[in-house]
């Protein structure tokens, strides 16, 4: 293996905990000058918004990939918490933020409980979660049947529909919720176990970190994010959307992975939501390709960027 120069090592180092950020600018200046809509205040609001709601599910995700683990339930309970924010609404606005976040953090604590204490698969635990989610929004909602709607003059809209500075509301509470998550990992206790528990959980156990306690918090934060993503959804869309959160999960993941969290320890994720958001823009912009599109692009793009970290990694060592 040819080993790189100190200098070449050094750009090659930057590149792969940094690339997602380049690929972005480069799409925004591309499509900025391609696509004559793309550059305008209203387009870049949407953009904005859109990428809002599955960037604090991804916020969620990084925490929980970071350690080391995953979580498949976070596309159900993103569903499950709009329809119970929705129906919740008719009692006020504080149980329309209540209802949706104690339900689906009792979900993820559930979850981390399970994971910690009876070592059961991640994989295996929050995918028997997606179900339960799924299983209770449908018995909820009448297989379906039954849209909660949220009353036009409700509070509860402000936080889907409300601007501020000419930005949709949800865009500052994603933003503000990373700056949180961004000093929780980078300046606490809880986030230090969770990188060590990525690193090598028996070095971590060593150490006498608090393992079980650890796993056990970041699944709820990551069920409490989901729930805060729906709630937020149905203040938005002014109703609780059956089938929202099929994949979600997936794009979860994708976008974290997009953003190097393991290179990054977490920076890189709100980028990666961009960067699917503008794909899936540039898309529109086009206007002659399917939708299906979307998805292949987003597979493929994911495909090569962890190519390239890989390559990039080995030719670093």
């Amino acid at each position: 293996m040819i080993a790189l120069s100190p200098r070449n090592a050094a750009f090659a180092g930057v590149l792969q905990r940094q690339g997602a950020a380049v690929v972005l600018v480069l799409g925004v200046v591309i499509s900025w000058f391609a696509f004559p809509r793309f550059g305008s205040a209203d387009n870049l609001r949407d953009l904005a918004l859109q990428s809002s709601f599955l960037a604090v599910i991804a916020l969620g995700m990084t925490f929980v990939i970071i350690s080391g683990g995953i979580d498949l339930s976070v596309g159900s309970v993103y569903a499950l918490g709009g329809v119970l924010a929705a129906y919740g609404s008719r009692y006020g606005l504080a149980v329309a933020i209540l209802l949706p976040l104690v339900v689906c953090s009792l979900i993820g604590f559930v979850n981390g409980v399970l994971i910690a204490r009876t070592g059961m698969a991640p994989f295996i635990v929050t995918l028997a979660s997606l179900l339960f989610a799924r299983g209770l929004l449908l018995a909820i909602t009448n297989e379906g049947a039954t849209t909660y709607k949220v009353d036009a003059g409700s509070p509860f809209l402000a936080l889907g529909q409300g601007e501020i500075l000419g930005v949709g509301t949800p865009v500052w509470i994603a933003l503000v919720l990373f700056a949180l998550g961004g000093v929780l990992l980078r300046r606490t206790r809880f986030g230090q176990a969770v990188f060590a528990l990525g690193g090598a959980e028996q070095s971590a156990v060593l150490m006498g970190l608090p393992v079980a306690r650890t796993k056990i918090t970041l699944y709820t934060l990551s069920g409490g994010l989901a729930g805060v993503a729906g709630l937020l959804t149905a203040a938005y869309l002014q109703s609780g959307v059956t089938v929202l959160g099929v994949g979600t999960e997936l794009d979860a993941i994708s976008v974290v992975v997009i953003g190097g969290t393991l290179l990054t320890g977490g920076a890189g994720t709100l980028v990666g939501v961009l960067l699917r958001t503008l794909i899936q823009n540039v898309i529109n912009q086009v206007g002659t390709l399917d939708s299906n599109y979307q998805t292949m692009v987003s597979g493929a793009f994911l495909l090569v960027v962890v190519v390239i970290q890989r390559l990039l990694a080995r030719r670093r060592s």
